[in-house]
């Protein structure tokens, strides 16, 4: 067996900074111990020699109590930075409701360079999102991303059960929608959003779109953009959230909205069939036949006026 070897510079060391940093209480103890030691050995000690060491346990007593003190208001100190920064985190989430909503999102829009959506259909997204950041990137000619995260239209089970979702909450809504949601209209409105997507592509060389379809059913929406994310869902009861960047949140859904993408079909829309100012029915039936995403069977020439209709001129569907 290896004996245990140890380093004498080391316990110096640690000996000689633990006598640094308490210096007074060896001073302290030092003094009164000779002093101490003199009188027990009837030592003939002159009184000012005595008051002068008394003197000195005083003062070093005193020191050290002066440096404890300094060495506790530096820990409030710590503790309470401590707690400000808890706090921040906490306050990193602000709530909204009402107007302060259709705000917060009108000063997303501004001066932003990128825009992520994930959500149901991307109704709001047609209506206000997209055509406003399209218009401000012209204005100011600038190059625009936009991710866009919607429900597949390919998959009837998903559309079903977003429609079911929906209806849960219809009987909530201060304004009844004009049509009920059904797998039907889902499909539409996905159908919609993606049509829209090709369109502003085809119009500003500088918009960079991608558009992923999830089998997933989301309960929440997520519009991120340079400055914040905002978190609304359908539920007029419940509050939205808002989440300014540069907060660990943020961070945490810029990971967690690219891995839903990363699992979601993607659309090549580098290749699409050109639409006109009006696109025909001909063009986006040929258009979707081109990205490998055909139109139902079913859909009847009045089915893609729809589509079309819902794509290029939709209303804003929670403007009261």
């Amino acid at each position: 067996m290896a004996r245990r070897t140890t380093d004498p510079g080391g316990r110096v060391e640690k000996a000689v900074s633990w006598t640094i940093k308490n210096l007074d209480g060896v001073v302290a103890t030092g003094a009164a111990l000779i002093i101490g030691l003199l009188d027990i050995f009837d030592q003939n000690v002159d009184d000012n020699v005595t008051s002068g060491a008394t003197l000195l346990v005083l003062a070093a007593l005193v020191f050290g109590t002066l440096t404890e003190r300094r060495r506790r208001i530096a820990d409030i100190r710590e503790a309470t930075t401590g707690t400000r920064h808890a706090l921040e985190d906490l306050t990193m989430v602000r709530s909204l409701s009402g107007a302060e909503l259709e705000r917060a999102l009108e000063q997303a829009r501004q001066n932003t360079d990128h825009w992520i959506f994930k959500g149901g259909t991307g109704t709001y997204l047609r209506a206000v999102t997209l055509p406003v950041c399209v218009r401000e990137a012209q204005r100011q000619r600038r190059s625009l991303s936009m991710k866009i995260d919607i429900v597949n239209p390919a998959d009837e089970q998903a559309c079903a059960a977003y429609a079911r979702f929906r209806q849960t909450f219809a009987h909530r809504l201060d304004v009844v929608p004009p049509d009920a949601w059904s797998a039907d209209r889902t499909r539409k409105e996905s159908f919609a959003t993606v049509l829209a997507a090709c369109w502003y592509r085809q119009r500003l060389d500088t918009l960079e779109i991608g558009v992923h379809l999830s089998s997933v059913v989301p309960t929440l929406r997520f519009d991120l953009s340079a400055s914040c994310l905002i978190i609304t869902q359908d539920d007029p009861r419940r509050v939205n959230l808002l989440v300014e960047r540069n907060r660990p949140l943020y961070d945490y859904y810029v990971t967690e909205l690219h891995q839903s993408r990363e699992q979601a079909v993607t659309l090549d829309l580098i290749r699409t069939e050109p639409l006109g100012e009006e696109p025909t029915v001909d063009e986006v039936y040929r258009l979707f036949d081109g990205l490998g995403l055909p139109l139902p069977a079913a859909f009847t020439d009045r089915d893609v006026s729809d589509i079309i209709d819902k794509a290029l001129h939709p209303e804003n569907p929670y403007r009261r």
